[in-house]
């Protein structure tokens, strides 16, 4: 390969990898407003990507028919709400969450809660890889809700993305219960 060539393919990759824009704790939003590596939206984008992560594992242990599939049009999902986040300018955006996808979350929550008991008591979360990365997913989750609101009570941030995150822990956790076999009760 002719010397040319080969440095104009490292110095591309090289600048899709990294941009050194980052190198003094700083870093571009979507909408190019340069913020702090610790501004609450980095926070809360961050979060959400970690989540999302997170459910990429769930997705290859998980055993009930259609939940590879769901979990993954959560990650599609994920990925506009990291964008959402990572966003003061909404005009921007090509799609954001809506109250109809908070509305599928809520079907399926329904459908696995004909299938299990509901507790009345706390389950030892992790009898089995599914359920395990999945109650891990869906502390990510809490997490990344609580970053939400905090930004929230600075930055104005839509009620319909706060109503899906709170409403998809719900659904990790149902899904995690389908997943369970022999779990244990915790009792107080």
């Amino acid at each position: 390969m002719q010397e040319g060539v080969e440095n104009q393919g490292r110095d591309y990759m090289e600048n899709i990898v990294y941009t050194k824009i980052g190198d003094k704790g700083r870093t571009d939003l979507f909408d190019e407003k340069n913020v702090p590596k610790n501004h609450l939206r980095v926070e809360a984008y961050g979060t959400i990507d970690e989540l999302n992560s997170s459910l990429g594992i769930c997705k290859h242990y998980v055993t009930k028919k259609d939940s590879f599939a769901r979990i993954e049009k959560i990650q599609r999902l994920l990925f506009d709400i990291g964008a959402e986040l990572a966003t003061q300018d909404r005009s921007i955006l090509k799609k954001t969450i809506t109250e109809e996808d908070t509305k599928v979350l809520e079907k399926w929550i329904d459908e696995i809660l004909l299938k299990i008991d509901e507790p009345e008591y706390f389950i030892l979360p992790g009898n089995n890889k599914a359920s395990a990365y999945l109650h891990l997913s869906r502390t990510i989750c809490r997490r990344a809700e609580r970053v939400i609101v905090s930004l929230n009570q600075r930055e104005s941030i839509s009620s319909d993305l706060l109503r899906f995150i709170n409403r998809l822990s719900d659904w990790i956790y149902s899904l995690a219960r389908i997943e369970e076999d022999n779990y244990k009760k915790i009792l107080f």
